[in-house]
């Protein structure tokens, strides 16, 4: 299970870095990635983000996230050094909205 957990981690830092450097729009600056899940097969990937300010800027996110899905697989395929580019997959991770709401 290790070096799918090395995966994950290589697959989190380079998306993030990819949406804060190689992307250009204002939607995406206050996203970050949360966590990673990939398939066994690594064909596919679960991507959590978490987004800094309201409710609505969650739904923009999503929407950018999904339209720049292809030009953020294709920057991580030549990042990565694997055989194949998983399938991005955007959630939205609730546990930090649930972590500040239990702490209020």
């Amino acid at each position: 299970m290790e070096r799918m957990e090395r995966v994950n981690e290589q697959i989190k830092r380079d998306i993030g870095s990819i949406i804060q450097q190689e992307l250009a729009d204002p939607r995406l600056m206050f996203v970050s990635i949360t966590q990673v899940m990939t398939s066994k097969d690594l064909r596919s990937a679960r991507v959590f983000f978490s987004v800094l300010g309201e409710k609505g800027q969650v739904e923009h996110a999503q929407q950018s996230l999904e339209k720049a899905k292809h030009i953020i697989r294709r920057e991580l395929g030549a990042r990565l050094k694997m055989r194949f580019v998983p399938e991005l997959n955007f959630y939205y991770d609730e546990s930090i909205e649930y972590g500040a709401r239990l702490d209020a």
